[in-house]
């Protein structure tokens, strides 16, 4: 068994711009699992970078509300939200709400940098 503590893994502001937390990472442990799982925080009107992984996401919203976004397609999210974005989207999240949005982010198979593509200008 391996228990990790959010307020014991480091904060960092992800590529994206989002305010994250790495939880669980298939390369940074002796873990028998595909995925990654992190915890991410979108203050209050801000948005994160658009981009593309060549992976699958799962968007699980812990607080808050936003307006996520993948490809064309938008939606309004809350506590309890599950969104799923298949490899190769465009996505982004809005905060739209006047407290932190809150979200796990799961990326199978776990996240690399080079599987990730920062959009610029959309």
């Amino acid at each position: 068994m391996i228990i990790k503590r959010l307020n014991k893994c480091k904060k960092f502001i992800s590529r994206d711009k989002a305010i994250l937390r790495e939880l669980l990472h298939r390369d940074k442990g002796n873990f028998k699992f595909r995925y990654s799982l992190a915890h991410a925080v979108v203050k209050p009107g801000r948005v994160t970078m658009p981009h593309r992984l060549k992976t699958s996401e799962v968007y699980y919203i812990l607080e808050g509300s936003g307006l996520v976004h993948v490809d064309r397609k938008t939606s309004k999210v809350n506590k309890g939200c599950a969104v799923y974005i298949p490899p190769h989207s465009v996505q982004y999240i809005k905060n739209i709400g006047n407290s932190d949005l809150i979200f796990l982010c799961i990326v199978d198979p776990a996240w690399r940098k080079k599987d990730e593509e920062i959009i610029r200008g959309e």
